[in-house]
């Protein structure tokens, strides 16, 4: 038996997810040496990244991550956009893979254990990037609320990323931060008249990346980093990275 230390690695696989038109792709773009594998319909204006050309399907998307692992080509973060399109192209190759009309058609829920699989498999891929090449990984999800049974309170809501719970439950349990970036919500209490109160939503324009999870949105982070962090338009991403890259002092530390 032989025995080494454990230690937290530099390059993290990390998830963003949240509404649409939050900033997750300006995020993502700002990390260092990005590389897009692209599965939406271009970037927002304004944002510039390189990306890998011609990916259409599910094999298109493995190849480019066997590719990567031998040679990142100098690249050091790789930005996948988004997880939400890569499930349809996966749930394609699977139903293609066994002549099924769609995910749904084998009984038992025999397609999303196949899927399931398929999950893994490229996952297994995102990690091997991670570790052989040293890369930061950014995968990117929009966000769809789900009603959630716990048995400790009453049924509430919350924010999750947008895929099957099979493909999510993975996804979170391989990544080291996930982040919902959303403007910080607030409610407050008007005095409608009439003895009556008026409870509205209000916000401000700045939007954060949330890390810390809660009742109303799914999130975490293996480092020791603040609850919230302000993503302004003109976000310094070593804000960010200093929490992983071991620039910074963790109360652990002092």
């Amino acid at each position: 038996m032989q025995i080494s230390p454990a230690t937290a690695r530099n390059s993290p696989i990390g998830l963003v997810y949240g509404p649409e038109g939050r900033g997750k792709t300006t995020l993502a773009s700002k990390f260092e040496k990005p590389l897009g594998l692209l599965l939406e319909r271009g970037l927002p204006r304004g944002v510039t990244m390189d990306a890998i050309d011609n990916v259409k399907s599910y094999d298109d998307v493995i190849l480019a991550l066997g590719e990567l692992i031998k040679d990142a080509h100098g690249y050091k973060t790789l930005v996948i956009d988004t997880l939400d399109s890569l499930e349809p192209l996966l749930h394609a190759h699977v139903c293609a893979k066994n002549n099924w009309r769609n995910i749904e058609q084998p009984s038992f829920g025999k397609g999303w254990l196949i899927a399931e699989d398929e999950w893994r498999r490229f996952l297994r891929g995102v990690v091997a990037l991670r570790d052989r090449q040293h890369m930061t990984i950014v995968l990117i999800a929009h966000s769809t609320i789900e009603r959630v049974d716990d048995p400790r309170a009453p049924t509430f809501t919350c924010y999750m990323p947008k895929l099957h719970k099979r493909a999510r439950h993975l996804v979170l349990d391989a990544c080291d931060v996930v982040g919902f970036l959303a403007e910080d919500l607030r409610t407050v209490t008007d005095d409608g008249g009439f003895n009556r109160e008026r409870v509205r939503a209000t916000s401000t324009h700045t939007r954060f990346l949330f890390v810390e999870g809660c009742p109303a949105f799914t999130a975490k982070n293996r480092f020791a980093m603040p609850a919230k962090i302000a993503i302004p338009p003109d976000f310094n991403i070593a804000e960010l990275t200093q929490y992983w890259n071991g620039k910074i002092q963790t109360q652990n530390d002092r």
